[in-house]
Parts: structure tokens; sequence; C-alpha cells
């Protein structure tokens, strides 16, 4: 089969971006860019400027329109603003993986779903034994999170060593746990309502899902109606408005306008029509003739890109286009205004506090047995069993790496405890302990459990 050559000019910009974008390729580059943000955030919150740390983040900044004005402190923006766009990716990822993912069929996803149930359920109530009717039993949805991108950043460490299918269970358990933490901060994590805002962002919601139904397919219309009217009701209605992001994504179009057969023939005519359309005769002093196009040419370039618009679906579009923005910008802004925890003089007394011991509990302890433990269930009793290639021993890996909450659990810590409260600081330490202990346990497991493979049953 003949593949696409690349393109035959280096320009010096791709010489300076080859770095970066091999970076970017990198399944694990999420996760380091995660840790290097929080390592940062940790040293300023700790350093001489520790004050400029609590001074920057909480720098008012608003938008003013006439007389209405939305003002809130940056790492409020950061934190209802931008994170709303990471639900957003998530909720296209939930509608991806249902259609036609992981999730698609019942069977398949029976064991994920189960096993994510089980690490939502065990470590909330390991939480409330240490917390239970104290003024922090609010936080029992902090430990019951998973961070996707540390969880399959620290499993592509190990490359061909781990089972493709260890990698999908590992994704469709954090798509499950992400909707489990949807559902908990809309039920449980929102403030009074106020209803006729509610009632402007459900109706933007049924407009966006009209435009759906109609068969709009610019991403623009939906970026306006999303942010515009969806996002901006959720905020003043008391409802946080991540749940609006991942409404909102749900209500972009999954269907495509052409099929890839029809496409392939849509397509020859038009590379002909470029071919046979040569640029007229130009002075022999300009260099690079050919870099300039034809009316036939550019008319069928128009075509083509089109045509290939057509064949693809706008809820994958948007998905990659919006995936490295979220992932290598909005979580690493996110970790540098949130991670940062003052550790002079109180460690002891904020890992001694019921918080610290619950949150640590649910995640380290409570995530890899609510995961094992409904697993061993689910497949005992004839209604799942083990993925193609996956043992007990890796499984119980996957359960340990689970028990990384870092960024979901820094975002519900946030819900749970009031700005200023004692909780807090408390909960970000516990946090980021209970993430690097489940993170290094998970490592080790998947090194015992998952040998290295020999050449010849890697080519087979």
């Amino acid at each position: 089969m003949n593949t696409p050559k690349p393109p035959s000019k280096h320009l010096p910009i791709d010489r300076i971006l080859a770095p970066f974008r091999t970076f970017i390729r990198r399944d694990a580059s999420p996760g380091i860019l995660l840790i290097i943000c929080t390592v940062i955030a940790l040293a300023w919150a700790n350093s001489p400027w520790a004050h400029s740390y609590e001074t920057f983040w909480h720098t008012p900044l608003g938008i003013s329109i006439g007389e209405h004005n939305l003002s809130f402190s940056l790492q409020h923006w950061i934190n209802d603003g931008l994170m709303a766009m990471f639900f957003f990716v998530v909720g296209l990822e939930i509608k991806r993986e249902v259609l036609a993912g992981e999730l698609a069929s019942f069977r398949q996803a029976f064991l994920p779903i189960v096993a994510a149930i089980g690490g939502m359920i065990v470590p909330a109530l390991l939480y409330l034994c240490f917390n239970f009717g104290t003024s922090s039993e609010d936080g029992w949805g902090i430990p019951m999170a998973t961070d996707i991108a540390f969880a399959i950043g620290v499993l592509t460490l190990f490359g061909n060593r781990v089972p493709i299918s260890l990698k999908i269970f590992l994704t469709a358990l954090a798509i499950v746990d992400d909707i489990g933490a949807v559902l908990v901060i809309a039920f449980f994590y929102t403030s009074d309502l106020n209803f006729f805002e509610l009632f402007l962002g459900l109706l933007f919601l049924l407009t966006l899902a009209g435009a759906n139904y109609l068969g709009v397919r610019n991403a623009l219309i939906y970026g306006v109606l999303g942010i515009g009217g969806l996002w901006l009701s959720f905020l003043l209605s008391g409802i946080h408005p991540s749940i609006a992001g991942v409404l909102g994504a749900l209500t972009i179009p999954a269907r495509t306008r052409l099929k890839s057969t029809d496409l392939s023939k849509s397509l020859k005519p038009l590379i002909e029509k470029m071919e046979r359309h040569f640029p007229p005769e130009v002075s022999p002093y300009r260099s690079n003739p050919e870099d300039l196009l034809t009316k036939g040419q550019l008319r069928a370039l128009s075509r083509m890109e089109k045509l290939c618009e057509y064949a693809g679906t706008p809820l994958q579009r948007i998905e990659k286009g919006l995936h490295n923005w979220v992932i290598f910008l909005i979580m690493p802004l996110f970790a540098l205004a949130n991670a940062g925890v003052e550790l002079e003089g109180n460690v002891e007394s904020m890992l001694y506090s019921p918080v610290s011991f619950g949150i640590i509990a649910g995640l380290v302890l409570g995530k890899q047995i609510g995961i094992m433990s409904f697993s061993y269930l689910a497949i005992r009793l004839g209604f799942a069993r083990l993925p193609l290639g996956v043992t007990y021993g890796s499984l119980y890996g996957v359960s340990c790496l689970a028990g990384i909450g870092f960024t979901m659990s820094l975002f519900i810590s946030g819900l749970a405890f009031s700005t200023g409260s004692p909780y807090v600081s408390a909960s970000k330490l516990a946090i980021l302990l209970a993430s690097v202990i489940s993170g290094l346990l998970g490592w080790l497991m998947i090194a015992l459990y998952c040998p290295k493979r020999d050449s010849a049953s890697t080519t087979a």
C-alpha cells in the first residue's frame, strides 16, 4: 500500500518545533508535564515568594458589557472556565466510547463499569469511616476520582510489556469513573439554585440538541451557544459549569455526511484535476512558480477539503482539535493554580487529620479493594471475564494506578471545602501523597506481573 510522502520542503520552523512535536506524541508526556507543574507550584508556595503565589492566582479578572460585569479571581476562571472545557472533552470521549468504543456493547463494558463502581463506592465509604458526622464529611467525593492522564502515563512507561487489552480496560474504567464524578458534582456539590438561569441553560441545551437534529455541523455555532449560553447560564444558576461542559458535549453531532467509500470515489476526479491544471508560464526570474496554484486547482482543493470534512464527524474533529489544548495547557494550568500547598510548620498536623486519613485510605486502599473485589465477583459469578492477556496480577496493578486521583480529586476538593477552610491544604497534601503512593505501587505491580516479552512473542 502506498503511504503519503512527507512534505518535500523542511522549513526552519519544522526543525525548531520537532522536539516539541515528539514530546506531544508520547502518551506519558501529559503526566510528565503535570508532575513538573505540581513541583513548580509546591516550590513556589514554599519559597520566599510564597505570598505572591496566593496573590497572583487570586488576582481579580473581569468582563464588562455595559452595566453587566462578570468578575472572578484568576484561579476561579481556571477552575470554572477552562476546566469546563476539560469536562467538555471528557463528555466527547464518553459519547464516543458509548457509541463506538469500549462502552458500546453491554457485555464488553460490564467489567470496567462494575470495577469503576467498586472503585468509587469503597473509597467514599473509607473516607466516611474517618469523617462521618464531622464538618469534613463533605469531602467523601474526593477519593472517588481517577486521573486518567497520570494513570495511562504510568502504564505506557512499560511499552509492549502491557497488553493492549489492559490499557483499554483502564481507559474504559477511567471514562466510567469520570461519569461517576460528573454525577457526584451535579447532585452533591451544587450550591443554591437560581431557577431562572437554570431554565435559560436548559433552553440553550435544547437549542444545541435541535441544531444537532437539524444537521448543523459548524463548530462555531456550537461554541457560541455552548459558551455564550449554556456555560454562562449554568455558572450563574448555581450548578457547577463543568456539568454544562459534559451536557454540551453530548449534543455534538457524531454522524458523517459522506461514507468513506463515496469519499474515495469523489476524490479521484478532483485529484486528477489538481494534476491536470498546471500553473501558467511565469517569468523565469521568479523562483518556485509551482507554489502558486491555478484557479482550477484552488477550486478542486476547496472541494476536497469540504468532502473530507463531510467524511468525518464534528465530534471527532472537535475532540482532536481540543485534546492537546486540554492536556498540555488547561490541566497544567489547573495544577499550577491548585497544587501549591504551604508545608512549613504544619505538615504533621495536616497529615494526622481525619481528612488526610480518609483521602489516603480511600485512594490507596479503597481503589484497589473496590476495583479488585467487584471485578473478581463479576468474573466468578459469570457476568464478565478477564480481558485477553490480562491476569489478576496485572489487574491489581491497574487498580493501584486508579488511586492516582490528582486532577479530578483536587477539583472535587475545591468544591467540597470552601476557600480558606483548614481542610483545603490537608486535602491537597493527602491527594498528592496518595497519588504518589498509588503510582509507585501500581508501577511495581505492573513490573512484577507484566514481564518483558522476547522479540519472537512481540513480532508474532
